[in-house]
C-alpha cells in the first residue's frame, strides 16, 4: 500500500522564492470529501491525475495516485462543486523536495509549504523561511479549502 508521510508549514518569510526551480498552476476539485477518505482530480499543467486518500493517522494516511487523460480531468473537474487554484513552486533543501503552494481565488493570501518523508519520525533541516507547523489542523487540508476557503475565516 501506498502511504504518503507530509508535514504541512505556513511561512515566516518570502526567502524561499529565490530558491524555486520550478512552479505549475494546479487545478483541483475534490469528487468526495469524506474524513474517512478524498477523492481527488487534478489537472497540472496538462496533465490530469486521479487521487484517493485515506484517513489521516498523524501525518501519515494511504494514497493512490493515477494518471488520467486531460479531457477526463477537466470533466470530472466541472463534477467538482469548488475548485482550487494555485501555483506549486518547486525547491530542493538537503535531500529534500519542498512543494510550496500559493493559492488564488477564494483562497489568495494563503502559501503552506509541504514536504513529504520517508518516516513519521524522520528528522530534516528546517530552512529559516519556515513557519509555524500546521499539519494537525485540519483547515489547512486542500479538501477542507475546498469547502471553506481562507477568505472566510
Amino acid at each position: 500500500m501506498a502511504i504518503e508521510i507530509e508535514r504541512k508549514f505556513l511561512l515566516a518569510s518570502d526567502a524561499w522564492r529565490s530558491a524555486v526551480t520550478t512552479s505549475t498552476r494546479i487545478a483541483q476539485g475534490y469528487l468526495c470529501t469524506d474524513p474517512e477518505r478524498t477523492v481527488r482530480v487534478r489537472l497540472k499543467g496538462d496533465a490530469g491525475f486521479l487521487t484517493i486518500k485515506g484517513k489521516n493517522q498523524g501525518i501519515a494516511r494511504a494514497e493512490f495516485e493515477y494518471p488520467v487523460p486531460q479531457a477526463d480531468a477537466e470533466a470530472m473537474l466541472a463534477l467538482c462543486p469548488n475548485v482550487l487554484d494555485k501555483t506549486r513552486h518547486l525547491l530542493s533543501v538537503g535531500a529534500l523536495l519542498w512543494e510550496i503552494d500559493e493559492f488564488h481565488g477564494d483562497n489568495a493570501g494563503l502559501i503552506v509549504a509541504e514536504v513529504e518523508l520517508d518516516a513519521v519520525d524522520a528528522t530534516f533541516e528546517r530552512p529559516g523561511w519556515l513557519g509555524a507547523e500546521v499539519s494537525a489542523d485540519p483547515r489547512y487540508y486542500n479538501s477542507a479549502l475546498s469547502e471553506k476557503p481562507y477568505c472566510r475565516w
